[in-house]
């Protein structure tokens, strides 16, 4: 049975189905706290991976024998419970299964993008974005010759909504956000970003690769045309991402790869294709970890999305009034009641990597570098920052430990 939304999580229990968490480095148990770059996985996700791997592992879409059959109807079926988790109506139509949100992203960019975007055209984006977004369009950009803007962000970083509102134009024909930044936990206004972007005409992208592990998602609430994330950071395996893409959309667009699967009759001249969703995944898909997805899908439905939120809205305020009441610390984002579960924030006189490997020594696992958002650091004035990210199986002890560890380090380098 479902827990009550209100219910606060189990933290024990939900701990138990995460057998890494109970590794020791020299004695001391793992305090991961990196989980902006992947989740760990849960054990009904590995078995769920695992029986494919003993009972069914068949290719899809290619033979009339059992297991062909058997992993045929699970990978598809897969496909309609990810379209459910993030509240898309259309199904497995509007679900493609990709590797990553980088692939996602780059499928529509040169999909849609080359076909459609010109000289004429702009695409606007924003200062925070991962490079999967910002490198992606920036080289979309220089291929057609369509101009890409940047939303600026304020001193609490924040998306400067009145430059978004200048920058969003009738020549606008691509908004690509993230939902929340990997860097600075910032909550983006995706669905008032949307209406914005569709009074002027255009589409809207959004990076959900931080927000769809970690809090409830409806796409169609939102409003996007395009939306990605992976399954990596939400409880699933590596190697599988998702495009959700409105149907008019995706059918409107030619396939991005070629080969195998994607293909309906094929002669020595002509190809047609196959129907959405299966005409861009060509060649073997991700077979395995697609259906894995869908369990992680039902792992985190199970505990509830609402609770995980406000487990980790606790988490995220408790340890930035933590970090925050050292004067010799720079936290980075917006206050600590108003961001997802993630904090950056750099050490007076200790660079990231070298607090990154102290804490390492206490067994401490969290980010160091510019997480993947080179760009956003040039415009917060550091070439790198140290970063703790929150999930489901944290605790405030957790955060404590992270603390002592920045002690260490304090008085190592003092």
């Amino acid at each position: 049975m479902k827990a009550s939304t209100t219910d606060p999580l189990d933290i024990e229990h939900i701990r138990a189905d995460f057998p890494i968490l109970q590794r020791e480095f020299d004695g001391t148990q793992l305090v991961y706290l990196d989980n902006a770059a992947t989740s760990q996985t849960p054990e009904p996700v590995i078995d769920t991976i695992a029986e494919y791997y003993r009972t069914y592992n068949a290719n899809v879409h290619r033979g009339l024998h059992q297991l062909s059959q058997e992993a045929s109807i699970a990978y598809e079926e897969a496909h309609d419970r990810v379209a459910e988790f993030i509240g898309a109506s259309g199904g497995r139509e509007e679900i493609v299964f990709t590797k990553n949100t980088t692939e996602s992203m780059n499928l529509v960019a040169y999909a849609w993008g080359l076909a459609e975007l010109g000289p004429e055209d702009e695409i606007v984006t924003t200062q925070m974005e991962h490079h999967s977004s910002l490198v992606t369009w920036q080289q979309i950009g220089k291929k057609t010759g369509a101009e890409v803007k940047y939303i600026q962000i304020d001193e609490e970083g924040y998306l400067d909504m009145d430059h978004a509102r200048e920058l969003i134009t009738d020549d606008t024909a691509m908004v690509s956000v993230a939902h929340v930044s990997n860097t600075l936990g910032t909550i983006n206004p995706v669905s008032e970003l949307a209406d914005i972007a569709h009074d002027h005409g255009a589409y809207i992208f959004v990076d959900g690769a931080q927000s769809v592990p970690h809090q409830p998602v409806d796409v169609e609430a939102i409003d996007a045309d395009f939306f990605a994330f992976s399954g990596h950071k939400m409880c699933g395996p590596t190697g599988i991402g998702v495009l959700y893409g409105k149907r008019e959309l995706l059918e409107s667009m030619q396939p991005y790869l070629y080969g195998g699967s994607m293909v309906r009759k094929v002669t020595y001249e002509e190809t047609t294709f196959e129907e959405l969703p299966w005409k861009f995944e060509a060649g073997t898909p991700v077979i395995g970890q697609g259906i894995a997805l869908a369990a992680a899908c039902d792992y985190l439905d199970e505990i509830g999305l609402e609770r995980i939120q406000r487990h980790e809205h606790e988490l995220a305020e408790y340890a930035y009034d933590r970090l925050t009441a050292f004067e010799d610390i720079t936290v980075y984002g917006p206050p600590g009641n108003d961001r997802v579960g993630l904090v950056s924030f750099n050490l007076d006189s200790v660079h990231a990597h070298d607090l990154s490997s102290i804490l390492n020594d206490h067994a401490v696992a969290i980010r160091a570098g510019d997480h993947c958002t080179q760009p956003l650091h040039d415009t917060l004035g550091t070439a790198a920052s140290a970063r703790a990210s929150f999930y489901l199986y944290n605790t405030r002890e957790e955060i404590d430990a992270l603390i002592e560890g920045i002690d260490d380090a304090r008085e190592l380098f003092a």
